[in-house]
């Protein structure tokens, strides 16, 4: 699934610059938390096709999604990143949507559209 049906499955507003090879990237994964422990534990595999959905809107998640190799998050619950961590989101070639969707139904409508789940 590319990135611009994910926002607009997601009625996702950008927060970065669309990058033209994230834009065109096929995401077959998601992983959903607000832990980045958790994404550092579970994301292993296929790092480049997983989108990161979480509420934590902060240089954390910035940098767990670097160290993964993931590069494109969708803020749920309407959370946005301050205008330091866009700047360091643009820095790191991160792409960044923001959703006004709680996590659950995200995740519902990404999992019906076929995009499926890392689980433990």
């Amino acid at each position: 699934m590319l990135a611009k049906e994910i926002a607009d499955i997601l009625c996702a507003a950008p927060l970065t610059e669309w990058d033209e090879t994230i834009m065109n990237q096929d995401y077959r994964n998601v992983f959903a938390t607000d832990l980045m422990s958790d994404a550092l534990a579970m994301i292993q595999d296929n790092e480049e096709s997983t989108v990161l959905l979480t509420g934590l809107c902060n240089s954390q998640t910035l940098r767990t999604a670097e160290m993964l190799d993931v590069r494109f998050i969708v803020f749920v619950r309407g959370k946005f990143l301050q205008d330091i961590d866009l700047e360091m989101a643009r820095n790191m070639d991160i792409t960044c949507i923001a959703t006004d969707l709680t996590m659950y139904d995200a995740c519902g409508r990404l999992y019906q559209k076929g995009l499926a789940g890392i689980y433990g």
